[in-house]
């Protein structure tokens, strides 16, 4: 099980480092959406949330990175990966395969460091 934490972790860490720089600096280019995804992107850059966002990702993915801290990584992670889960489901179903391997990878960690979450589960 270590192995396959680590494998997730850098996997997740690489993404969101990747695609949260890539939010700075347009060195991949991909296609603006269209329709109502396409609106929903256009406010938020217009409005530059979208950039405090991706400084969540690229922080959060460079503590998993990092390997120290991964429970405060996955914190800094997990509302951006349920709300990219949100924005397929409902707004662009195309990139939904890619956040579902997210989504996988994301739980493997969280199973992974369970002992560092069991106080918020419990009463």
């Amino acid at each position: 099980m270590k192995i396959v934490a680590l494998i997730c972790r850098v996997l997740l860490g690489l993404i969101f480092v990747v695609f949260g720089s890539n939010i700075y600096f347009h060195f991949l280019k991909m296609p603006p959406p269209e329709g109502q995804a396409g609106a929903f992107m256009g406010a938020m850059f217009a409005s530059g949330y979208m950039y405090a966002v991706a400084a969540f990702q690229v922080v959060g993915g460079l503590i998993l990175l990092t390997g120290r801290f991964t429970p405060l990584g996955l914190t800094l992670l997990g509302p951006v990966i349920v709300n990219i889960m949100f924005f397929h489901i409902f707004l662009a179903p195309a990139g939904l395969p890619l956040a579902i391997v997210v989504s996988i990878l994301a739980l493997v960690l969280l199973y992974y460091h369970r002992q560092s979450f069991a106080g918020l589960v419990q009463p």
